[in-house]
């Protein structure tokens, strides 16, 4: 029998989930740095946070939509809805939430005038690359950063 999992839009008290679930998604921050940018976010009225949580009542996944006014690599106009981060703790993986997530910011997002959406993942992570294509997502382009210290 599948477990019953239920959806709804972060409130306060998912802070210490999401944040805990952040910090396995973005492994390049620290606690409190990403404590400070999920606060942020949490603050901003153009994202929306889905939180999934289990039978237990216990987070296993979480989604943050946004909208974007600049622009968005091969978007046609603005705004734009984008993916900013999605998670599905391991043992949930492969029983649609993370596609359910997907519906439900793509509902949100038409309410905002957005017909698009965009996301992105680094060049190398080939494992978020398979699992945008297979939500339904295109590759866009392929772009490196360099930089280069003045002297």
């Amino acid at each position: 029998m599948k477990e019953q999992i239920t959806y709804s839009t972060f409130q306060k008290s998912d802070f210490e989930s999401l944040l805990k679930m952040g910090l396995k998604l973005w492994t390049d921050y620290g606690e409190s740095k990403l404590a400070e940018q999920l606060e942020r976010v949490c603050s901003l009225n153009n994202q929306k946070i889905l939180i999934a949580k289990n039978s237990k009542d216990i987070a296993i996944g979480f989604s943050i939509f946004s909208i974007r006014e600049d622009y968005v690599e091969g978007a046609d106009k603005t705004p734009t809805g984008y993916l900013e981060g999605i998670y599905v703790e391991p043992q949930f993986r492969k029983n649609g939430i993370a596609k359910r997530f997907l519906q439900m910011g793509e509902q949100w997002l038409k309410t905002k005038n957005c017909t698009q959406i965009g996301s992105d993942t680094w060049l190398t992570d080939i494992e978020s690359r398979k699992f945008h294509k297979k939500i339904g997502f295109w590759e866009e382009d392929e772009l490196v950063h360099f930089l280069k210290n003045i002297e």
